[in-house]
């Protein structure tokens, strides 16, 4: 790698400086936040491949602001934490044991994975068919545009990313039941539920969103008969059931609307990089791609053309983004395997190889316009390996 990270004798990483190992740079002895600098080296001394303008690419959700309640806490990360995710928006919830994210429903598309514990999700549609489900780690749910649904976690509780297909979305702005009844006048709650006004005497007086609720019964005890059925798909989709898909460096997972029918406006590919492996070079043609990283450390070096190029470190809890069709690649820089989820507001999973691209181009072609080595050319692959990994070639 081209950072120079100072050590000291005992082989710990010692204060960073804005040095390349090319000699270029100079000691940094003003203010600076040195935890920060150890997290993003490689924006403290970028690789020389790295140049001109690019926007941020990084958000951390540590950064983000808590909206703290009792029965759980939420933050979010939208085009107004990083401005360039406009098509994409996710949310970090936790419920306690029994808390619920109350009564709801939102003009976007809910996709969600399950990180911890297990939560229960109810919804009804608009045909009144209605689906309960237990979420365990691992575990997906979709709920189309205007769907109402409810969440709350069981009894170790639970915590789960939330994605939408508007960057623009806050969870603070949806529509809540809650929030409904107290904007009424109670003789229109009468008039509509056919109940004295004294009934909704002790409504809550301003949206709830998340509060305590009590742990639920085993999930046979919370069916509810319905004269219409249950929804005829699927509104959760069991990721890690998945047989993965195995490469030298890693594994990749991919759920759309050809495993998850329900999911139609929103793709996912979970993916991990072994140590000493890479996200290949590649690039999605169809839609701006919003990543999730939930263990490890990695670097993403993103390519737009014109002679810019720039890197980013990503650690858990962080989001990245890549503008569509824009060439990039994922590196695991840490000693266990990074995984991260690929979200694009889409039906499908796409990406386009460089590898396969240039392995099924006519070979004197790509010889003459990279002026490749014979070597090169007979390593190039017809198969998409998108993970790599290749013994003394990788960033150590």
């Amino acid at each position: 790698m081209d950072n120079q990270r100072p050590r000291n004798q005992n082989g710990h990483e010692s204060i960073p400086q804005p040095i390349r190992s090319d000699g270029m740079g100079w000691w940094d002895y003003g203010p600076r936040n040195v935890m920060r600098d150890i997290q993003n080296p490689d924006l403290l001394v970028p690789p020389k491949t790295d140049a001109g303008t690019l926007p941020n690419l990084r958000f951390s959700f540590s950064d983000a602001n808590m909206q703290l309640n009792y029965g759980g806490w939420s933050r979010e990360v939208t085009v107004r934490q990083l401005p360039i995710a406009t098509t994409l928006a996710g949310v970090n919830m936790a419920l306690t044991p029994g808390g619920i994210r109350e009564l709801h429903w939102h003009q976007q598309a809910e996709w969600a994975i399950m990180l911890v514990g297990s939560a229960r999700i109810t919804v009804v549609d608009q045909n009144g068919r209605n689906f309960v489900m237990d979420i365990g780690v691992g575990d997906l749910w979709y709920f189309p545009p205007g769907i109402p649904h409810s969440i709350q976690g069981l009894d170790k509780g639970c915590e789960f990313l939330l994605v939408f297909d508007d960057g623009t979305f806050s969870d603070l702005n949806t529509l809540s039941i809650s929030d409904w009844f107290a904007h009424t006048p109670k003789e229109v709650l009468s008039a509509n539920f056919g109940v004295p006004e004294s009934a909704f005497d002790n409504i809550p007086k301003e949206q709830l969103y998340i509060f305590q609720g009590q742990v639920p019964g085993p999930i046979e005890t919370q069916q509810v008969p319905d004269p219409y059925g249950t929804v005829p798909l699927s509104m959760s989709h069991r990721l890690l059931a998945q047989k993965p898909l195995e490469f030298p460096g890693g594994n990749v997972r991919i759920a759309d609307s050809r495993n998850f029918p329900i999911s139609e406006r929103i793709a996912v590919a979970f993916v991990e990089v072994k140590p000493g492996g890479m996200r290949e070079m590649h690039w999605h043609p169809n839609a701006d791609e919003w990543q999730y990283y939930i263990s490890g450390k990695g670097r993403m070096t993103v390519f737009t053309g014109d002679g810019t190029a720039r890197t980013f470190d990503y650690m858990a809890g962080d989001v990245g983004y890549v503008p569509k069709a824009t060439g990039h690649y994922i590196q695991n820089t840490g000693k266990e395997s990074l995984w991260f989820l690929e979200m694009f507001k889409s039906d499908r999973f796409e990406d386009v190889s460089l590898n396969q691209w240039m392995a099924l181009t006519p070979p004197q072609l790509v010889q003459q316009n990279l002026n490749a080595t014979p070597e090169l050319m007979n390593a190039l692959r017809k198969e998409k390996w998108p993970v790599v990994k290749y013994p003394g070639y990788g960033i150590y």
